[in-house]
C-alpha cells in the first residue's frame, strides 16, 4: 500500500534536505580547501590564496616531509601506543564502572554516581594536576601521565551506564544470578557481547581524543621521543626552530621549504587515519549515541 505524503510534509523534507546538504558542504569545504592547499604550489597560495580545487600542483609539501621520516614515524608510533593502550584500557575501566554503578543492589551507586557527575562541575584545576604527576609521583618524562588521565571521562561513564540500563534487562541479570552466576560471569558472558555499539561509541571518544591530544605532551614530555602527533605538528609548525631543523634534516635551503603547503600537508598526514578509520564504526555510533542518551 503506497503512502501518500502530504504537499507539508515534502516542503518539510525538501527545506531539511538542502539545511543537511548546506551544513554537510560547510563541513567537508575546510577539509577540502585543506587538501587542495597540500597539493599547490606555494608560490600559488603566497600569491593567489587558497582554493578548493588545487592550482599549479605539486607533491612538493609531501616530499619535504617524508624527506626525513624518522620524526614523524617516531611521533605516529608514539600516537598509536597512546591510542591503543588508553583505548582498551579505558574501554575496560569505564565499563567495569559503568556495570557497577547500574547494579541496583550496589548499596552506593547514587553516591558513587554522585562523586562521578561532581567532577564534571569541579575540579582541582591544571596547576595541582601537573603538580601530582609531575613533583609528587615524578612522572614527568615518562610516557604514563600522557595516556593515563585520559582513561576514564565521566561522560563516558555516564554514557555507558545509561546504555547497560537499556540494552539488558533486569530480567537477564536475575536469572543469571538464580543459576549460580557472579558478576564477573555476568559481566563477561551476559552484558559484555551485547554492548557493541556502546563499546564503538565509547571507543572512538577514547581514541580520537588520545589521537588529537597534544597537550599533556606539551607538559609532561621532556625528549622528543614521547611527543604526540599533534604535538610533532604543533612544535613544527608554531615555532621557527622547528622550520629550521626540518631543513637541517633534509638538508635543504630554509627558501626552498614549501612552508604554507606544508602546514596544510602536515594537517592531512596528521588527520588521515581518522578518516579512513571512522566510516567503520559509524553505524555501531550513531546507534550506540541514539541508545546512551535514553535517560535510565
Amino acid at each position: 500500500m503506497k503512502v501518500k505524503i502530504s504537499k507539508s510534509m515534502i516542503v518539510f523534507q525538501s527545506i531539511a534536505y538542502v539545511l543537511l546538504a548546506l551544513g554537510a558542504l560547510v563541513c567537508v569545504a575546510p577539509f577540502l580547501i585543506i587538501l587542495s592547499g597540500s597539493l599547490t604550489d606555494d608560490a600559488v597560495i603566497i600569491k593567489d590564496g587558497y582554493s578548493i580545487l588545487p592550482r599549479g600542483f605539486t607533491l612538493a609539501a609531501y616530499e619535504t616531509i617524508f624527506k626525513v621520516p624518522g620524526e614523524i614515524l617516531q611521533a605516529y608510533k608514539m600516537t598509536m601506543f597512546y591510542t591503543a593502550v588508553g583505548t582498551v584500557l579505558g574501554l575496560l575501566m569505564i565499563t567495569l564502572t559503568a556495570y557497577v554503578i547500574s547494579r541496583k543492589e550496589f548499596k552506593y551507586r547514587n553516591q558513587v554516581s554522585f562523586l562521578i557527575y561532581f567532577t564534571t562541575l569541579f575540579g582541582g584545576g591544571m596547576i595541582p594536576w601537573y603538580l601530582m604527576y609531575a613533583n609528587v609521583l615524578n612522572l614527568k618524562g615518562s610516557t604514563f601521565p600522557i595516556w593515563f588521565p585520559g582513561l576514564m571521562s565521566p561522560f563516558l561513564i555516564i554514557l555507558m551506564r545509561t546504555f547497560i540500563s537499556e540494552s539488558v534487562p533486569d530480567a537477564i541479570t536475575e536469572s543469571a544470578k538464580l543459576d549460580g552466576a557472579g558478576h564477573v560471569t555476568i559481566f563477561f558472558r551476559i552484558i559484555l557481547p551485547v554492548l557493541g555499539p556502546g563499546l564503538a561509541t565509547v571507543g572512538l571518544f577514547l581514541a580520537l581524543g588520545y589521537w588529537n591530544d597534544w597537550y599533556r605532551s606539551s607538559m609532561f614530555s621532556v625528549s622528543q621521543d614521547t611527543w604526540e602527533l599533534q604535538f610533532y605538528l604543533y612544535n613544527l609548525l608554531n615555532a621557527s626552530a622547528g622550520m629550521k631543523q626540518m631543513a637541517q634534516s633534509a638538508n635543504i635551503a630554509m627558501t626552498e621549504i614549501p612552508t604554507q603547503s606544508m602546514k596544510l600537508a602536515m594537517a592531512v598526514v596528521v588527520t588521515g587515519p581518522v578518516l579512513l578509520f571512522y566510516p567503520f564504526v559509524q553505524r555501531y555510533f550513531v546507534s550506540g549515541i541514539t541508545v546512551g542518551a535514553v535517560k535510565g
